[in-house]
């Protein structure tokens, strides 16, 4: 008589894990989950093409401007940050989220190894290869998304700094390594205005924020302006809110315009795009400006129409390179 084998008892802390991915993917649309196998480099690049005209209208009014054979790469890029966002934002039990966080960054290390399964990072490593892009700016958009989870509010400017480094300087150097622009001087001047770009819109979502437990104005200038979170969350913007979201606004415009030599040191293709970024994020400051800095009982947003002027004076940077917004002040651009 032969011994029934034992299967041996899985590890509770393993089956945990297991249980939070399960939930956490089945809160996210089916075609984000982990597939059994790799598809190919074709299928990969489809899927990420198919994402980014999917979930976001103005990625492809941006990549127009560009070389036809960089789009495949940003198509990669954008899926990669859309799917990590999503896992952070979309998921609405935390641990789950933070399952799911690790879980991408596994695959992202498991991509830089050779080794990838989910078409995002298929298509992820052929851009890599092509591009000599470094895990970090990867990887710190991932330690943004898992601080989300965490961290509800930020004490002071500098705080709330060391998190745009996180979450949004990252994008501009991946894009700037895809164009071939990688030097430190580029990577300063895309820092300020990644970081302009999120604290601009930081200032138009402050109510939108709020109503996800999140606060991004610095506790610090809250107390000096004697906002609190019962001020925001009332919706009614007092003098003193008025007060500090002028400072705020001030501030990330100061960033634009540190950034703006950027415009005049790339490619043409590419200042286009980093000229209608800027003059987007300075419209929102404007927008937020005309509503006398009240973003609480309304949030500022910009037109169609106003959209489309911006484009449009962007694209007449490109063949008229004195029309471009680095050319003159960020605050009388247009």
């Amino acid at each position: 008589m032969t011994a029934a084998r034992v299967q041996p008892e899985q590890d509770p802390a393993q089956k945990e894990r297991e249980e939070l991915l399960a939930r956490g993917w089945a809160a996210l649309p089916a075609a984000h989950r982990m597939p059994e196998t790799a598809p190919t480099l074709a299928e990969a690049l489809a899927y990420c093409k198919r994402l980014a005209g999917s979930h976001y209208e103005n990625f492809h009014v941006a990549t127009r401007f560009l070389p036809a054979r960089l789009r495949p790469h940003f198509y990669a890029i954008y899926a990669y940050c859309r799917i990590a966002d999503d896992l952070g934002d979309e998921v609405p039990d935390a641990a789950q989220a933070l399952a799911l966080l690790d879980q991408w960054g596994r695959e992202l290390d498991a991509c830089y190894a050779g080794r990838s399964r989910h078409p995002v990072f298929v298509a992820l490593a052929e851009t890599i290869r092509a591009c000599a892009i470094p895990k970090e700016p990867f990887a710190d958009l991932l330690t943004a998304f898992r601080q989300d989870q965490t961290v509800r509010r930020y004490e002071t400017m500098q705080e709330v700094l060391g998190y745009c480094r996180y979450s949004a300087n990252p994008v501009g150097r991946l894009v700037l390594y895809v164009c071939g622009e990688v030097n430190e001087e580029n990577f300063r001047l895309s820092d300020a205005t990644c970081t302009a770009l999120q604290l601009a819109n930081f200032w138009q979502d402050v109510r939108v924020d709020f109503e996800k437990g999140r606060v991004y104005l610095p506790q610090q200038d809250m107390r000096r302006f004697g906002v609190s979170d019962e001020i925001i969350a009332n919706g009614v913007a007092t003098a003193g809110f008025r007060a500090l979201l002028r400072q705020e606004v001030e501030f990330a415009r100061a960033l634009f315009a540190d950034g703006l030599p950027l415009i005049r040191r790339v490619d043409r293709g590419l200042a286009v795009d980093i000229d209608l970024f800027s003059r987007g994020g300075l419209a929102i400051l404007r927008a937020i400006e005309r509503r006398d800095f009240d973003v609480l009982s309304a949030r500022p947003a910009l037109s169609k129409r106003s959209k489309l002027a911006l484009a449009l004076r962007a694209i007449g940077g490109k063949a008229l390179p004195f029309l471009r917004l680095g050319a003159r002040a960020a605050g009388k651009a247009a």
